[in-house]
């Protein structure tokens, strides 16, 4: 199976200029263009980025543009102005964007800046020169613009509507600097990459080349980004570690083959058998298991991704608190809720009862009593049935011990 067969197989092929093993049929030169206009990526960010990486390791040249000039003003998005951003917080953002990618792709990439060129071009010029070969009509037709326009109490500013024909003109400028020839990103800036192909092909009179892919959405259906909420993102200070493999490990079984296809580099084949190993038992969970490893020691490296299996173990597996790791240990402490307590406090016996509600496993003193006398708690890794438990110093190993209330809910008694 060739690259392009591979791509669409994969469902990583959205829309193209051109019959896609046509396109790929020649050693490209591509380019990914990422506004900066967060300090980091997030996952819908991967589908393209790990798109990039299979480019790259199919002999193809590969290239980044950061929008050092079009992030101060932003693609339009479906809803209202974005907000404008200083050329400081650009420049700090775009910082950060270039190492996640370098450590993503584990090479150095080159990285361009659009910056360098659209500072420089005088408005007349610009306007003479590349407005010209755009008309109102066609801009206003494309889908996120007429949205805009044909939603009431919606209006859109002369800066989001210039945005396609500045992408336009990147294309153009990376095509007679660079030599770059093709241009990826996801379906819902089909039309601005679009623009690039037009307008090398109406000034230049040469042919470039463009591809698509999906937009990667949640379980509610929803797109992932910061306007959304739901964006889980690649900064570990941001998302954590744990909580980016916990996002992979909880996704329902619904869709877990096609997050197979487009987030991991196993093979289609190996995706299938695992797919029937799952499909037999899916209470084992394997395809997730999979999928939150790999990602993760994808973004964050093999030690982290080690850590935030241990700490799942211990929080939700069968594996004791204190055979952690300090660092083990620390994330399980960061990441579950916890409950402080004095040595006075657990000498003096601590009633379990008043644990489970102060630590938010119980709603209620009677709550939780319930809970005891029903055997869905555990303290330690023990089942306790005795509603009057009294937690004491010595059920702490290494100054903390797990309790849970049935299979999902945790949290954390540790010493002061």
């Amino acid at each position: 199976m060739n690259l392009s067969e591979e791509l669409e197989a994969r469902g990583l092929v959205e829309q193209t200029s051109a019959p896609l093993k046509d396109i790929l049929s020649a050693q490209r030169h591509v380019y990914l263009g990422a506004d900066p206009t967060a300090d980091s990526f997030h996952v819908g960010h991967l589908v393209p980025l790990l798109t990039l990486k299979r480019l790259s390791d199919a002999g193809h040249k590969i290239t980044l543009l950061v929008g050092g000039a079009t992030g101060m003003i932003g693609d339009p998005k479906e809803k209202g102005e974005r907000i404008l951003l200083d050329e400081k917080t650009i420049a700090k953002n775009a910082k950060k964007l270039r190492a996640q990618l370098s450590h993503i792709l584990g090479k150095r990439v080159p990285i361009v800046d659009n910056a360098n060129w659209l500072s420089k071009i005088r408005l007349l010029d610009f306007l003479r020169d590349i407005g010209k070969h755009f008309t109102v009509n066609e801009m206003v037709k494309r889908d996120l613009i007429k949205k805009r326009l044909d939603t009431q109490d919606e209006s859109i500013s002369y800066t989001e509507f210039s945005y396609g024909l500045l992408q336009g003109y990147d294309f153009l400028a990376l095509y007679q600097k660079k030599g770059i020839d093709l241009q990826i990103g996801g379906s819902d800036q089909w039309t601005n990459i679009l623009s690039g192909v037009e307008l090398i092909r109406r000034k230049l009179g040469k042919e470039a080349f463009a591809f698509t892919g999906p937009i990667v959405t949640d379980s509610t259906g929803k797109k992932f980004g910061k306007s959304e909420g739901n964006a889980v993102w690649l900064d570990p200070k941001k998302t954590s570690p744990f909580q980016f493999y916990q996002f992979w490990l909880n996704l329902p079984d619904a869709g877990i083959e096609k997050y197979l296809n487009i987030y991991t580099f196993l093979s289609l084949m190996e995706i299938g058998a695992l797919m029937e190993m799952h499909k037999r038992s899916p209470g084992e969970r394997q395809a997730q298991e999979t999928l939150a490893r790999l990602v993760t020691e994808l973004v964050h490296g093999p030690a982290a991704t080690a850590s935030a299996i241990a700490a799942t173990s211990a929080l939700f597996g069968n594996r004791s608190i204190d055979q952690l790791s300090t660092i083990e240990r620390d994330i399980v402490l960061a990441e579950a809720p916890s409950l402080t307590l004095s040595k006075k406090q657990l000498e003096e016996g601590y009633s379990l009862a008043e644990a489970l509600t102060n630590g938010g496993l119980a709603k209620s003193r009677s709550d939780a009593r319930r809970l005891i006398t029903a055997g869905s708690v555990m303290l330690g890794g023990f089942l306790i049935e005795k509603p009057d438990q009294e937690v004491h110093l010595g059920d702490l190993k290494n100054g903390a011990v797990l309790v849970r209330k049935g299979k999902r809910g945790t949290m954390v008694i540790a010493l002061k």
